[in-house]
């Protein structure tokens, strides 16, 4: 039986000293880049809609919070 990814943590990657440690994340990291892009779930990506709602809302906000206030500059 296949070790699982829990037991490759606690018993390899745990003993590791905090160096090593990011090491092994950077070449895990670099490895996921090299892959194909296709197998990246991008279904809860941000679309430009969803940013300008964001930016919106945000600023609404700040408005309904800041309107009240005198300028202090």
């Amino acid at each position: 039986m296949d070790p699982t990814v829990e037991d490759i943590y606690q018993n390899i990657v745990d003993n590791l000293s905090f160096g090593d440690r990011l090491r092994l994340a950077v070449l895990i990291l670099n490895d996921l880049t090299q892959q194909n892009v296709a197998v990246i779930d991008a279904s809860d990506t941000w679309t430009e809609q969803d940013q300008l709602d964001l930016a919106s809302f945000s600023l609404q906000h700040a408005n309904a919070l800041f309107s009240g206030e005198e300028d202090m500059t």
